[in-house]
């Protein structure tokens, strides 16, 4: 009778960990990240409304000061780039906010990848960067913006945004990780976040900028990203013709240089989330 007890009850053993386990873990995550989107009108709100917003303001309200419709070409690819990277902060502050809950602690009891949690976080805001790359293809199109190029280099220009969008997420989630609440981690991230845009030629050329803002900006990662969108997509890199560029080995390989860029945040910020995650 016990070898029949034996035989007919399951051996439960530990979770095995492995590449699919943790590739299941992280769907897990960023299925219920994005439910968590769907359900909340004010977050699909801002995805939509916030690029839309930047898009019309800085086309109509700076277009025709800063050169009118070449200036509306030149500006989609700094706007798309601008957009991938603020919303480094739907990681930053959903982190903060399942921290503040208990949902990190109640994912950690589960038998499960603990950066998992924080992977499948990066993986849905994938979703949220192609939600508003889409809004604002739209809306150039209607201000007069066009792609010139091929569709495979226009992909190309899409695929940057995004994988740059998804490194920045892993800065959002060292910062959300490590922020107290919801409210520090969005005063932190956007500390970071504003000069590393506005300091760029993601709207106006670097060559305008003085001599030390210059220099930033020719090597800053936003300034490479915003200039490889135009050339995949064809538009000017310059808003004046007669204005000379700033010439570095950035601004000649510039989506060789956002690649590189990319790779050196994910090898700086990945294992940061990781040590940020065990101390939470």
């Amino acid at each position: 009778m016990a070898d029949v007890v034996s035989v007919a009850e399951p051996i439960v053993g530990p979770r095995p960990r492995n590449a699919s386990t943790f590739l299941v873990d992280c769907e897990v995550v960023a299925l219920r990240n994005i439910r968590t989107i769907l359900r909340n009108w004010q977050m699909i709100l801002g995805v939509v409304l916030q690029p839309l917003m930047f898009v019309l303001l800085f086309s109509y309200v700076f277009g025709e000061a800063l050169g009118g419709d070449r200036y509306r070409e030149f500006l989609i690819g700094g706007i798309m780039t601008q957009t991938v990277a603020f919303n480094a902060g739907f990681t930053a502050l959903g982190l903060a906010t399942d921290i503040k809950s208990g949902m990190v602690d109640r994912f950690r009891a589960l038998p499960m990848s603990r950066l998992a949690f924080v992977v499948g976080r990066s993986v849905s805001d994938i979703t949220v960067n192609v939600v508003g790359l889409i809004v604002m293809s739209l809306a150039g199109l209607a201000i007069g913006w066009r792609i010139d190029t091929s569709f495979g280099e226009a992909l190309t220009g899409y695929a940057i945004a995004l994988l740059f969008g998804f490194a920045l997420s892993w800065v959002g989630a060292v910062v959300g990780l490590v922020a107290g609440s919801a409210e520090a981690a969005q005063s932190l991230l956007l500390t970071v976040l504003f000069p590393l845009t506005f300091i760029s030629s993601a709207f106006i050329p670097a060559a305008t900028l003085p001599g030390p803002l210059r220099a930033v900006a020719n090597w800053n990662p936003v300034t490479a990203v915003a200039q490889s969108l135009r050339e995949c997509f064809g538009n000017p890199v310059t808003v004046n013709p007669l204005l000379p560029n700033s010439v570095t080995w950035a601004s000649e390989n510039p989506q060789l240089y956002s690649l590189v860029s990319i790779c050196v945040l994910l090898v700086v910020t990945v294992p940061l989330a990781s040590w940020a995650l065990r101390r939470v």
